[in-house]
């Protein structure tokens, strides 16, 4: 699309125009990537962050010197001329200043929304409580395998205004809850729910409410991916709209099967690809595996190619990401399982011979679902960061537990519990962010206790 077109389509989606006068509020990554759109499609706008110095504070008075800035809180004076608002993802609607701008008409955007107006491109939207960064993964992979110029971002990054290109002819996007519940025009070729769990309830509230937020991706006319496997998601399904499913325990469309006497990736009765060949370990990711084919496939990619795709795919850091063998116990990185669905996931091939080390920030989930497979799994477990009380409080004494402060005191004690044969599986079913920076740093800080261990 030309700028011309993109305009008009502002225009007539958004009532973005002209005479608009727009409020960026959240100067990180995304905010930037709108900061930088708007501009370049001349926009008048202004940015406010509640933070004294945010993150890109710096490029963008370098970039863009004549937008103003202001930081240090959320002064209303400056949304009383706005029209619209571009709230990142990071910043709750639910904040006082924030739902009293919406409250008086002013109109909520997103970057999805400004996204889905730049580009006549097909797009695949992927969202889920877990598994949503590895599908978006394996589709990029997928595309390249097929000769497809594939443009991947969203939640796991780069935003989606940033991967926007002249050149591409398919985008991969993963969102999560919070893009979701501020977006307005999405309308993707192909989309998914992969699976519904206990997460960020204590930014929506309740369950409801946050599985209200994930089918916003179902927005529009495009083809429902679901999964069989999940009563909550099943439960999506919309009248007239064309559907696609995937399953590990049922034996219809994208599924596990058996094909002479080996387990296969299928599609009905058609064998696609031998399980043993996904370079993934895990049930988990056969389905996810089955979610990306059924999701390239309405998009029209090859299915040998994708099969090629899968083939090479080797995973992602910090997700069930093996780091090393020491004296013959397997250590394994799973610091993305950021809430109690993903870590019952990563247990789920396990036979009661992990020494699991787990917490942080449960975000109000509700642990006994966790200390039920925690209880049929693990061995023992260790436990460290802000809720590791309330896990312990969950078990009820029903599994050896261990309290540390430290990752580096977790991976020691975890070294004296596993026997020759078992498994360290760091899973921690919480956020990260009462003791570190990221899921990531979380996982380089127990990648760096192991291999210390192992010199």
């Amino acid at each position: 699309m030309d700028k011309a077109e993109i305009l008009a389509a502002l225009s007539e989606r958004l009532l973005l125009d002209e005479n608009s006068k727009v409020i960026v509020v959240g100067l990180g990554e995304t905010g930037f990537s709108v900061a930088k759109f708007l501009h370049h499609m001349g926009f008048s706008f202004a940015v406010s962050d509640s933070r004294n110095k945010p993150p890109y504070n710096d490029e963008l008075l370098d970039k863009f010197p004549d937008i103003a800035v202001f930081t240090g809180g959320f002064d209303q004076s400056i949304f009383e001329i706005a029209t619209h608002l571009v709230v990142s993802p990071g910043i709750s609607l639910q904040d006082p200043e924030i739902e009293r701008v919406i409250q008086s008409g002013v109109k909520l955007i997103s970057d999805i929304d400004l996204f889905s107006c730049a580009t006549d491109k097909s797009v695949i939207a992927i969202t889920g409580s877990n598994g949503k960064s590895t599908v978006t993964m394996m589709l990029g992979a997928m595309g390249h395998a097929a000769q497809v110029k594939t443009r991947v971002g969203g939640n796991l990054g780069p935003p989606a205004l940033d991967i926007l290109s002249e050149g591409a002819e398919l985008y991969v996007l993963e969102l999560s809850s919070f893009q979701l519940e501020r977006t307005l025009v999405l309308n993707a070729a192909a989309a998914t729910v992969l699976n519904i769990s206990a997460d960020h309830l204590d930014r929506h509230s309740s369950m409801a409410n946050y599985t209200e937020e994930k089918q916003r991706v179902f927005s529009g006319d495009g083809v429902m991916v679901l999964n069989r496997d999940d009563r909550d998601v099943m439960l999506m399904e919309r009248k007239g709209r064309e559907l696609l499913t995937f399953s590990i325990n049922k034996k219809t469309g994208f599924h596990l099967g058996t094909y002479q006497e080996e387990e296969w990736l299928m599609n009905s009765e058609q064998a696609l690809l031998r399980r043993s060949d996904l370079s993934v370990e895990g049930l988990h990711n056969a389905a996810n595996a089955l979610a990306a084919l059924a999701l390239g496939t309405v998009v029209g990619l090859n299915v040998q190619a994708m099969c090629e795709g899968l083939k090479l795919f080797r995973g992602l850091e910090h997700r069930m990401q093996r780091v090393a063998e020491v004296k013959g116990v397997t250590w394994v990185n799973d610091s993305k399982a950021t809430n109690v669905g993903a870590c019952i996931a990563a247990l789920e091939d396990y036979q009661h011979n992990v020494v699991l080390i787990a917490g942080g920030d449960a975000k109000g989930a509700d642990l006994h679902e966790l200390a039920l497979a925690i209880q049929q799994k693990v061995k023992t477990v260790v436990l460290l960061g802000k809720d590791a009380d309330k896990i312990e409080g969950a078990l009820d004494g029903s599994v050896p537990s261990h309290r540390v402060d430290t990752m580096k005191e977790a991976v020691t004690i975890a070294a004296t519990l596993a026997e020759e044969g078992e498994s360290v599986l760091l899973s921690p079913a919480c956020a990260s962010l009462d003791q570190y920076k990221n899921y990531e740093e979380r996982g380089h800080q127990f990648t760096k206790a192991v291999m210390a261990l192992a010199a």
